[in-house]
């Protein structure tokens, strides 16, 4: 037997995470390659994925990144680093990118290599977040804006475009608040203590000196201090004396003493003539129930009680048609299918495939002896034979499989745009014509936000003085671009809507997971099956800035976990690029967008090949075991 041949892309991995290690000064440190969104401990690093292809652009990435987390590693100080950093989430924000872009700008520096690496990997980074897109300064983070501001004064290099882009809407505002103050940041980048307190004074600069917390200075000072009041409390008085005079001058007069017992007993009688008069109003009321309280307000989840919204006066749940008119629908469709004629071949042989399965399983079964129905040609002998026999019926009995809805529901957020919204349209297009020739109803569904990085519910909390922890900060909008019932020949404009420019924009899975589910469970359809289309983790920079790291990914979670135990609804998920196994039971994650039809086809094929009440029962007897 042959050896397979080794993967071209092995050797160039092995000698990037060596040259990691040495950049770092650290021999032990762990090196890998994952899909899964790149990622950085004390002893271990999580780089991006190269594919046996080796494209520029893989090459790039995977070496900005590890020279990234390489002089982080060697130039920071993680214990002075958490001396210094501020408790707001905004602040800790500003901060964080700063660090990041000290240590960059120290390696360029020293290392001038690493700089154009890490210049890849910023733009890359850019340009999947949307950054070029970006034209006012609200919709980009100012966090992000100040990390690389302080790099490119820092190394004095021109930032990728995109990059650039967020850099100059944010620069003006940055440089009139804090221009005093970046003065010294040449003095201050090599040492990390100086430049943490330069980052300090930075972000007190840009109006988030109340997220900072106590300075860290200022508790040496006060130590300092303290042993020294305690040396002069050891010290007699130089007058001789002690408090004891003083304390009797604060004692009251006995005058002053008997107009307070006055007063307080005047106090005292009001307040008894006061209950008296409550009790005669209460005995004078009528007989009767007592007013009930107003119930407490529903819950924003089902699935998490807890979860908080902000508000939802400016969310929205629209109908494709109604986000752009009808001509525009159809110019947007016909850019759709130019763009993806070259795939739709390969689709549509997968949608073929998919059909011929599905067709296979409606095996038709039949009432017989009926009084009524369609003539049952099988026994027409009889009647020739002898005329008295009465003519026999047959009756197509419902099958099961047909009693069956589908539900797409499709990441709309802005790391989608491009080729993979592209394909995720044309593959929902396909299988939705596939599945209804099946007679499979079949239902379409987006999410994203109205803004990027908060919209009308920021601009209220901000108004209202920026509460603790708000919850979510974002207008959501749910779009529907085909309703169950609705037939495919109308609802195939709608799906041009998703090429159209500034429609992608935030992702908050959990609450549009929700959204889905309960549109599905008030169907009537016997078997329901929801898939959901996603390339990341739910991301919302107005939420994240201001609560938890964890806050939307842990209600994804238990939006999951409510889906699965109820077994309503049958749920299985596509991550592109990102591995969604972690949250859903039944996942597959495909590192190539092309792979995306493929995998929905085999996804559903498979739920169809399983006789459902049999996969009941083994997933009771898995959740009993």
């Amino acid at each position: 037997m042959s050896k397979p041949p080794d993967n071209p892309a092995d050797p160039f991995k092995k000698a990037l995470a060596e040259a990691t290690k040495v950049m770092a000064d650290d021999p032990e440190l762990s090196v890998t390659y994952s899909v899964d969104p790149p990622g950085m401990s004390n002893d271990a690093v999580r780089l991006p994925q190269v594919s046996r292809r080796m494209t520029r652009e893989e090459v790039l990435l995977a070496r900005g990144t590890a020279d990234s987390y390489a002089l982080r590693l060697r130039y920071h100080d993680a214990g002075l680093h958490a001396r210094y950093a501020p408790q707001g989430n905004m602040a800790r924000d500003i901060y964080e990118a700063m660090e990041t872009a000290r240590c960059e700008a120290i390696g360029a520096r020293v290392m001038p290599g690493t700089a154009g690496n890490i210049d890849a990997r910023i733009g890359t980074d850019a340009s999947r977040r949307g950054y070029g897109e970006i034209t006012q300064a609200a919709d980009a983070p100012l966090a992000t804006a100040a990390g690389y501001l302080i790099r490119h004064l820092a190394t004095g290099r021109e930032l990728p475009p995109a990059a650039a882009n967020v850099m100059n809407l944010w620069r003006d505002f940055i440089e009139a608040q804090a221009g005093g103050t970046l003065e010294d940041l040449e003095t201050t980048l090599a040492d990390q203590t100086a430049f943490a307190r330069f980052a300090r004074q930075f972000i007190d600069d840009l109006g988030y000196g109340d997220q900072l917390g106590d300075d860290p200075d200022a508790d040496e000072n006060e130590d300092e201090d303290g042993e020294a009041d305690e040396a002069e409390d050891d010290q007699p008085d130089s007058t001789g004396q002690d408090d004891q005079g003083n304390d009797e001058e604060l004692e009251a007069s006995p005058e002053d003493a008997q107009d307070d017992q006055q007063d307080a007993g005047q106090a005292q009688i009001t307040m008894d003539d006061m209950a008296d008069m409550e009790d005669g109003d209460e005995s004078e009321m009528p007989d009767g129930e007592a007013p009930l309280e107003p119930p407490p307000p529903a819950p924003i989840s089902d699935a998490d009680p807890n979860y908080i919204v902000y508000s939802t006066e400016n969310d929205e749940e629209i109908a494709a048609e109604d986000l752009a008119e009808p001509h525009e629908l159809e110019r947007l469709r016909a850019y759709l299918d130019q763009q993806l004629e070259p795939l739709k071949g390969a689709v549509g042989r997968l949608a073929n495939k998919l059909q011929r399965r599905l067709q296979a399983q409606q095996n038709r079964s039949w009432s017989f002896d009926m009084e009524e129905g369609i003539l049952d040609a099988g026994r027409l002998a009889r009647v020739v034979a002898n005329p008295t026999t009465p003519l026999s019926f047959k009756v197509e009995q419902d099958t099961e499989f047909r009693d069956t809805c589908v539900t797409l529901l499709l990441d709309n957020s802005g790391s989608m745009r491009g080729r993979p919204i592209s394909i995720a349209a044309i593959c929902a297009d396909v299988l939705a014509r596939t599945l209804e020739r099946c007679q499979v109803k079949v239902e379409i569904l987006g999410f994203t936000t109205r803004a990027w990085k908060g919209g009308q519910s920021r601009e209220a909390w901000l108004g209202e003085g920026r509460p603790q922890q708000p919850g979510r900060l974002n207008d959501l909008r749910h779009i529907i671009y085909k309703s169950a019932d609705a037939p495919w020949r109308r609802a195939r404009p709608n799906l041009g809507l998703m090429m159209k420019e500034g429609l992608l924009k935030e992702n908050i899975d959990g609450e549009a997971l929700e959204w889905a589910h309960r549109r599905m469970v008030a169907r009537h359809e016997a078997r329901k099956i929801l898939m959901v289309i996603s390339d990341g983790a739910p991301v919302d920079d107005s939420t994240l800035s201001v609560n938890p790291a964890n806050y939307l990914e842990k209600h994804l979670r238990d939006v999951i976990a409510m889906v699965e135990k109820r077994r309503a609804v049958e749920l299985i998920a596509i991550g592109i690029g990102h591995d969604v196994t972690r949250y859903y039971d039944r996942a597959v994650t495909i590192t190539d967008v092309e792979q995306l039809a493929g995998a929905m086809t085999e996804q559903l094929a498979s739920l169809f090949d399983s006789d459902p009440r049999a996969k009941a029962r083994i997933m009771g007897l898995k959740r009993a075991s």
